[in-house]
């Protein structure tokens, strides 16, 4: 049941909050990163360095994730094929991605990108990482361990 991190733009708080309850917990956690990243020596860290280009390292958690696996990521299009293999998603922010909600939230993503590359959408990106989010994120981190591990 490992834990995949969606690496490229995952905040740093988030990445380190998996890394501490990887390895306290025993549970792999694979980066998956177009560039190197210094990670905490753990037998549970695992840095997996794929080759530059769109969308690599979301392919590659794609092919590789399973039903019992967990991925973190605030992409859209990635958290939609982990989740059509059957892992859970839970972006930065602790928002957990369903069956439920993925299909609405890719739909609004993919008018958005429209408006964009149409020129009709200028957006400044999302709001700054927060404390709050941070705590949203952990809460739910710890929420799906404590599910996996029952299940053991």
């Amino acid at each position: 049941m490992p834990i995949w991190i969606d690496g490229d733009a995952c905040p740093r708080p988030v990445k380190d909050a998996v890394f501490r309850a990887g390895h306290k917990k025993q549970i792999q956690v694979k980066l998956v990163a177009n560039q190197f990243m210094t990670l905490p020596q753990s037998p549970y860290i695992q840095l997996i360095q794929v080759e530059s280009g769109f969308d690599k390292a979301d392919d590659f958690i794609v092919e590789q994730v399973s039903s019992i696996d967990l991925v973190i990521t605030a992409d859209i299009p990635l958290a939609a094929g982990a989740i059509e293999k059957g892992a859970a998603v839970i972006n930065p922010r602790g928002e957990q991605y369903t069956k439920d909600t993925i299909g609405a939230r890719l739909t609004m993503r993919n008018f958005n990108e429209t408006l964009r590359n149409s020129g009709l959408l200028v957006q400044d990106g999302p709001p700054a990482y927060n404390q709050k989010d941070m705590h949203s994120f952990a809460a739910a981190l710890d929420k799906w361990i404590q599910r996996a591990l029952a299940k053991k």
